[in-house]
């Protein structure tokens, strides 16, 4: 049986192990494909890890389990019912495996679904040098659309659906985006390039702060340097004593959560993206809430396929370069580096993208000079 290689979480405990597995077979509604790029998710570092949500979300009886959810590749085999997804056809994955029979499916809101399953998490994932996964979330990507680049939409997509919400309504206003990991780093770009026309980013890493400044931000604050009311007066004082009239929660941490709440004008939107440590965390109910008539908009995912699309658009006509924040690309054997990078403090990456094929590795090295 032929065999590729993968980076296969094996025991219930930090890391991973570089493994020959055999290459999978498409059921009859999946596809293979050969993987270009693959990139490293928070989600990956929980599991790599091996902390308490791994433990309790995937659990010791699931492995061993191959790692990774965001992929640029090839197809290269299509199940016998396949009808949208062609061999030769450059994709990326939505890694929101759903239900069509789902309510949410029906109501055009898939990427909430009861019986939804996540790539990576649920099955196997990218990290190798071939993968299967469902046809219904394969995502023709555009040609020019390099893989490093192609690979990172799933990321950017949460990105793209935190700063347009569910009305798209932001071109002209003002926005605050906290945090300075990948997706709130995308999420300045993305916002710039949508029409935000006042980006406030909160953040305390020297190194991804000098990102988000490339990728559009007009104002910044560290929030390891401030408090809390000296937050709030720098945004009251820059929207006219208002406050934003959005806010982006992507930390998930009390201090995040409160300068949301806090900086966002009456009547204006709070999205929350990050995930919090602990199941429950205190918010002014009264007063950050009910009387300010503050909107709140849960973000888990994307919206499928409409995020997609604009992505696909933002990135092929050259609206958007998310390429700042990708920091650093290693072959795929060199996984660990990558791993460890993710982890230090303080930050000194954002984005890491891992290639199987060497030529595809040096291919890309040349496109960063």
């Amino acid at each position: 049986m032929p065999t590729m290689k993968a980076v296969v979480k094996t025991k219930p405990e930090l890391g991973a192990e570089l493994q020959d597995k055999p290459i999978p077979k498409p059921k009859s509604d999946w596809v293979v494909v050969k993987v270009r790029a693959t990139s490293i998710c928070g989600t990956d570092v929980h599991i790599y890890k091996w902390d308490n949500w791994a433990s309790g979300r995937i659990g010791a009886k699931a492995l061993p389990q191959i790692l990774g959810h965001e992929v640029a590749g090839e197809v290269v085999e299509v199940g016998e019912h396949c009808k949208r997804i062609k061999v030769g056809d450059y994709i990326s994955a939505e890694t929101h495996i759903y239900d069509p029979g789902d309510l949410t499916s029906m109501l055009g809101q898939a990427h909430v679904g009861v019986h939804m399953k996540i790539l990576g998490v649920d099955y196997d994932g990218c990290f190798a040098e071939y993968f299967a996964l469902p046809e219904i979330i394969c995502w023709p990507n555009d040609k020019s659309i390099p893989p490093e680049v192609a690979t990172i939409q799933e990321p950017l997509g949460n990105a793209t659906y935190a700063v347009l919400g569910e009305d798209a309504d932001v071109a002209g206003k003002s926005m605050l985006i906290t945090g300075d990991g990948p997706i709130s780093l995308f999420a300045i770009g993305v916002a710039r390039a949508v029409g935000v026309a006042k980006i406030i980013h909160f953040g305390k890493y020297d190194r991804n702060m000098e990102i988000g400044k490339q990728m559009g931000a007009d104002l910044q604050v560290y929030t390891n340097k401030t408090t809390g009311k000296e937050r709030l007066e720098f945004v009251l004082d820059h929207t006219g004593g208002n406050g934003v009239d959005i806010a982006l929660e992507m930390v998930g941490s009390q201090d995040s959560l409160d300068d949301s709440f806090a900086c966002v004008r009456k009547a204006g939107r709070v999205t929350a993206f990050g995930v919090a440590s602990e199941p429950t965390m205190p918010i002014q109910y009264n007063n950050g809430i009910v009387f300010k008539g503050c909107q709140i908009h849960g973000i888990n995912g994307r919206k499928i396929f409409d995020t997609w699309y604009r992505n696909r658009n933002l990135l092929a006509n050259g609206r958007l370069d998310p390429t700042p924040v990708i920091t650093d690309v290693y072959p795929l054997a060199e996984f660990a580096t990558g791993f460890g990078k993710m982890m230090e403090r303080p930050r000194t990456s954002a984005k890491i993208v891992l290639f199987p094929e060497r030529s595809e590795y040096e291919a890309a090295l040349k496109r960063r000079k």
